[in-house]
């Protein structure tokens, strides 16, 4: 089966930005996972514990992941394991 490096992309992207969103939304109302989003915070701009932060982390997050998980698919690739 070959590998599709988009696909492989896309759905880490998906997984992370989506859970990176729900995490935030619940610890806007909970608190829940404050020291982490946090430390989050200082890797993404603009990203805080709020709704329209939850948003800036998704997208973060996504592209993110994408872009990460592509070269590390794009690199499996190249040096030809099956």
């Amino acid at each position: 089966m070959k590998l599709e490096t988009k696909r492989v992309a896309l759905t880490g992207g998906i997984i992370w930005g989506a859970s990176l969103f729900l995490t935030t939304l619940v610890s806007t109302y909970t608190g829940f996972a404050a020291s982490f989003l946090n430390g989050i915070a200082s890797i993404y701009p603009g990203f805080n514990i709020s709704l329209p932060g939850s948003i800036v982390g998704l997208i973060y997050g996504f592209l993110d992941v994408f872009i990460g998980v592509y070269i590390f698919a794009w690199v499996y690739k190249m040096v030809g394991a099956k």
